[in-house]
C-alpha cells in the first residue's frame, strides 16, 4: 500500500494505542503526513519513532474539548485531507448502575468528540478536493450488549452521525466522504479487561465464529481502504470487522 496516501495530510485521534496506533503507523506507511492526536504525548511520540519517515507530529490534547479542536483546525493552515476519529472509551456498566455522570463521560469521548471534530475540520477536508472521514464506532453501534446502555447508545449515535453528515457532503457537493467502522473484539488495550480472565476469555473466544479476537492492524487496514481513492464512491457506508459475530 506504499504510496497510496502520498501527499496527504492525515489527523488521527487516539493514536497512542491501540487501532489508532496501527492506523497511524499504516498512513505513514502509505504516504501520508500523519497528525497523530492523544491525551498521551509521550506514547504517541513513542509511535512516530516506530512509524515510516514522514512529516508526523503528536498533538497532546482532550478530545472533548472545543477549544482544542479549533486550536488544531487554526495549526492545519488549511491542509487536511482525512480525519479519523478513533478515540474512544469501553464505558460498561450495568443500567441500574451507571451514574449520569457517566453516562455523560460516556458520550463525552465516544460522541462529542467525533461531533467536535468533524466540525472543526470540515471546511479544511472540503477545500482538499478528496476530503475522507472514518469514525471508529463498534458493532455495539448496531447490535446491543449486556450492560453497556451508554456504550451502545453512543456508538449507535457515531453510526448515524456519520451517515447524516455524509448525506450534507454529498448535498454540497464538497468531495468529502464519511464512512464508519465498526470493529468487534479486537486485541487492544480498550478490550484487555475483557479478556484478562482465561475463563471469560475462553468463553468470549468461543462465541466468536473465527474462534479469535481481531487485531488493530486488520482494523487499519479497512480504514486506508475508505479513505483511499480504491473507496472514491463510498460515503455513508458502514464496515463492520468483527469475526462474524453479527452475522450469527
Amino acid at each position: 500500500m506504499k504510496g497510496v496516501l502520498a501527499g496527504r495530510r492525515a489527523v488521527v485521534t487516539g493514536a497512542a494505542s491501540g487501532i489508532g496506533r496501527a492506523t497511524a503507523a499504516m498512513f505513514a506507511e502509505a504516504g501520508a503526513a500523519v497528525i497523530l492526536v492523544d491525551r498521551n504525548a509521550a506514547a504517541a511520540e513513542e509511535v512516530v519513532v516506530q512509524c515510516a519517515p514522514g512529516d508526523h507530529r503528536v498533538v497532546a490534547m482532550d478530545v472533548t474539548d472545543e477549544s482544542a479542536w479549533g486550536a488544531l483546525a487554526g495549526s492545519l493552515a488549511d491542509r487536511c485531507d482525512i480525519l479519523v476519529n478513533n478515540a474512544g472509551a469501553a464505558t460498561l456498566y450495568p443500567l441500574a448502575e451507571t451514574t449520569l455522570a457517566q453516562w455523560r463521560a460516556a458520550m463525552a469521548v465516544n460522541l462529542d468528540s467525533v461531533f467536535l471534530g468533524t466540525r472543526a475540520l470540515l471546511p479544511i477536508l472540503a477545500r482538499s478536493g478528496r476530503g475522507a472521514i472514518v469514525n471508529v464506532a463498534s458493532i455495539r453501534g448496531i447490535v446491543g450488549g449486556v450492560n453497556a446502555t451508554a456504550y451502545c447508545a453512543s456508538k449507535g449515535a457515531v453510526r448515524l452521525f456519520t451517515k447524516a453528515v455524509a448525506l450534507e457532503c454529498a448535498a454540497l457537493r464538497d468531495g468529502v466522504r464519511v464512512n464508519s467502522v465498526h470493529p468487534g473484539l479486537i486485541d487492544t488495550p480498550l478490550a484487555a479487561a475483557a479478556l484478562a480472565d482465561p475463563e471469560t476469555a475462553a468463553r468470549r473466544m468461543a462465541a466468536l465464529p473465527m474462534a479469535r479476537a481481531g487485531r488493530a492492524d486488520e482494523i487499519a487496514a479497512a480504514i486506508l481502504f475508505a479513505v483511499s481513492d480504491a473507496a472514491r464512491y463510498m460515503t455513508g457506508a458502514e464496515i463492520v470487522i468483527d469475526g462474524g459475530t453479527i452475522a450469527q
